[in-house]
């Protein structure tokens, strides 16, 4: 059985989560060139390794981040998204 970390919750069953999508950080509304936001919306990685996404735990309705090798299917840390934005900015 798969098993994921819920930041919430701890480690729950990997049928309690939905996926979400590729994580990224948005670009500021106010400062950000058109350039930025089409680089936002239509520019996608989908090359294997490893990537921020979107999870849902469903039994507590919380959204966090996960890093996950998408090569090797396996999970390498989930995060809040306050962490996930700290780490973003710090980059």
């Amino acid at each position: 059985m798969k098993l994921i970390h819920c930041p919430k919750v701890g480690t729950r069953p990997a049928s309690e989560f939905v996926y979400g999508g590729l994580w990224r950080p948005m670009p500021d509304p106010d400062t950000s060139a058109d350039i930025d936001w089409s680089h936002y919306v239509f520019h996608r990685d989908g090359a294997p390794g490893v990537q921020r996404e979107w999870w849902c735990h469903v039994p507590t309705g919380m959204w966090f981040v996960a890093e996950r090798d998408t090569l090797k299917d396996e999970f390498l840390r989930t995060l809040t998204l306050a962490e996930a934005m700290k780490e973003a900015t710090d980059a």
